[in-house]
């Protein structure tokens, strides 16, 4: 069993990726790292490959993987695609952060922490449990993201300071119960539906506070077409949630074998 994943989904970030990889390997933690790299034509992928090379010890496992994709698919299913992945290989817990800097890579510890040795089955690390934690984000931006949560908690009910929060720990059985559902949203509205659905399990979550800095590096994936797949995804996600049970896999029942009819001879 593999301890934790990070997965970071990149496209165009040649400028930030190698010190966060860098960084990331370098923490206190038995942290591996998982590029999800949506065909980035800056040469994202290929300077990924080349630091696997570097960091690539005779007799270690590999600690840096690259997932390739052809074009730009989507926040959501680069993330559904890891987290595949990462079950797959056997990892305990996988947390999710932007190659920005504007998720601290040094609050990875205090996340997997509030897992490993806090008994948290989800860990948020959220800007708003403690005021309003952002840096550099102008005030209308600051003020959509903050009025964002107070709406998905209106609707949804669930506890949740920040809920479009990217920066997350999730354990192992939490992501077995999400990866049941039809994941469809690709944005602020997949945070959202990760979170709830973790809810709905009733797993346990915690929010970790953090200090958001908006990227001096790069461009920004934000767009109102994403923000408005939020605001109408949330009222589509707690209307079909009335239609269903949510029962984790652990405590569903396992079918009984049916035992095969015997002839006897005469």
């Amino acid at each position: 069993m593999k301890d934790c994943l990070v997965v970071i989904p990149t496209y165009n970030e040649i400028e930030n990726i190698e010190a966060v990889i860098r960084k990331v390997l370098s923490l206190p933690a038995p942290l591996d790292v998982l590029i999800v790299d949506d065909g980035s034509p800056d040469g994202t992928a290929r300077r990924v490959k080349e630091l696997q090379q570097e960091f690539a010890t005779d007799g270690l496992p590999q600690r840096l993987h690259l997932l390739e994709r052809k074009g730009k698919l989507g926040l959501g299913t680069a993330y559904i695609a890891s987290f595949r992945w990462a079950l797959s290989e056997g990892y305990s817990y996988v947390c999710e952060m932007d190659a920005d800097f504007s998720h601290n890579p040094d609050d990875l510890v205090r996340l997997y922490n509030a897992c490993v040795n806090g008994g948290n089955d989800v860990a948020i690390g959220s800007r708003y449990i403690t005021g309003v934690n952002v840096v550099n984000w102008p005030m209308g931006r600051v003020l959509m993201s903050y009025f964002a949560g107070v709406y998905v908690r209106f609707i949804t009910g669930m506890p949740i300071m920040d809920p479009t929060a990217g920066f997350i720990c999730y354990g192992q059985e939490v992501l077995k119960a999400i990866l049941q559902n039809n994941i469809r949203f690709v944005g602020y509205a997949f945070q959202i539906e990760m979170k709830f659905l973790a809810w709905k399990y009733g797993y346990r979550m915690t929010e970790v506070p953090i200090i958001f800095t908006d990227r001096t590096k790069g461009v920004s994936k934000m767009s109102t077409g994403i923000f408005k797949e939020a605001v109408f995804g949330v009222l589509q996600m707690k209307v079909g949630s009335f239609f269903r049970r949510y029962i984790p896999p652990s405590k569903q029942p396992v079918p009984v074998p049916t035992q095969p009819a015997t002839t006897e001879a005469v």
